[in-house]
């Protein structure tokens, strides 16, 4: 097996789908969790076992195991590394050549190269970081996260406010002022009739990082999310949540991902502490949702739900916040895990609340939330 060492099970699933799915395979995302899964049990020592893992797992037509199968031996017992584990973004390129007459096995050496058929693969290591689980990075893969994740847009629909403005619909209210003044130039006939409408205004988006011991493996990643999102719009803001509500929407408003992170970091005195979902959210309910900050507003929390404290007061305290929001979305990192169930009693007491529960374990999970909050 040649499909590098270093590599974690999770990194080379993801890799090989990506193979597949550039030959064509339709391979959906649960597939690679699977086939990651499998991986990490069986390990990669065995051919056989790992073949037998990705074709149970990857392949759902009779029609693509002979692409499956040129793939596997390629990236498994063949693949060239291409200029180790700093080189990102260099594409990774893979050729697989197939010998077309099968009925010369004597005469390959004399087989002309035109008489092959090749198929050329490309990838980019990128791709493996975007799929790649939090958990996983190192400090310089946080670093080329944020680079990915700087990019993305938290914009959800816009809504209409109480300010009025020029419109060309003639159904709108008339705009008398603006009406009177043009017929004022027209020698005092109003041949021009103005009209206002409501003028939209982006929704304020309100994130809520749980940054308890046991987020600390995802909270890194995450806070480099919620900076991108601070510093990339207007009408952001962002709290963490842990032993206690603490504002961090100032400290993450520099342009500069390392000062941000780290002011936050000096400003969040519970990090990696015990977790009290429900009375930071009446704390957050009390002094700044329930007030005005929520309503009418996309609140978004991080967290894996567990909880210390008392889930009932989690339970009504989502309820007072779900009553005044326009969505409350819930990432949660462990949602990817396979056989997932939110079992947790946080989780369980918050899950009723809830408008939209999703993934958060990757940068792919992050832009599949940036779509969610899109279409709210």
């Amino acid at each position: 097996m040649t499909a590098t060492a270093s590599a974690s099970p999770a990194d080379i699933a993801v890799a090989f789908t990506q193979i597949l799915r550039g030959l064509g395979l339709s391979v959906p995302t649960s597939c690679t969790h699977t086939f990651a899964a499998a991986l990490c049990s069986t390990g990669l020592d065995d051919r056989d076992t790992t073949y037998w893992a990705g074709r149970a797992t990857l392949v759902r037509r009779m029609e693509d195991i002979d692409l499956y199968d040129r793939a596997f031996a390629v990236f498994f017992e063949g693949r060239r590394s291409s200029g180790g584990e700093d080189a990102v973004d260099e594409p990774l390129s893979i050729t697989i050549a197939v010998d077309t007459d099968d009925d010369s096995a004597d005469g390959a050496d004399d087989a002309e190269a035109g008489d092959d058929e090749v198929i050329e693969l490309r990838f980019s290591a990128t791709e493996i970081l975007r799929h790649k689980d939090f958990a996983e990075y190192s400090p310089d893969e946080l670093a080329q996260a944020q680079e990915l994740m700087s990019h993305l847009r938290l914009v959800g629909a816009p809504r209409a406010s109480l300010r009025r403005g020029p419109t060309p619909r003639r159904t709108s209210m008339p705009d008398i002022r603006r009406t009177v003044r043009s017929a004022i130039r027209a020698g005092g006939e109003p041949i021009e009739r103005h009209h206002l409408a409501p003028t939209p205004r982006l929704r304020r988006l309100v994130l809520l990082l749980d940054v308890s011991g046991s987020m600390e493996p995802y909270a890194r990643a995450l806070l480099r999310f919620v900076h991108a999102a601070v510093a990339g719009r207007q009408k952001v803001e962002a709290f963490t949540l842990g032993t206690r509500l603490t504002r961090i929407t100032r400290e993450l408003t520099s342009r500069d991902p390392d000062i941000a992170v780290r002011a936050a970091g000096d400003r969040v005195a519970d990090w990696s502490g015990g977790t009290r979902l429900g009375a930071g959210l009446r704390q957050f309910n009390d002094q700044w949702g329930v007030r005005g900050l929520a309503r009418n507003s996309i609140v978004v929390i991080l967290s894996d739900g567990w909880d210390r404290g008392d889930p009932d007061e989690l339970g009504a305290e989502m309820e007072r916040l779900q009553r005044v929001t326009h969505q409350l979305i819930w990432v949660n990192p462990l949602k990817v895990t396979p056989g997932y169930a939110p079992l947790a009693r946080g989780m369980a007491a918050a899950l009723p609340y809830v408008d939209r529960f999703v993934e958060g374990h990757s940068v792919a999970a992050m832009e599949e939330l940036t779509r969610v909050i899109a279409a709210t």
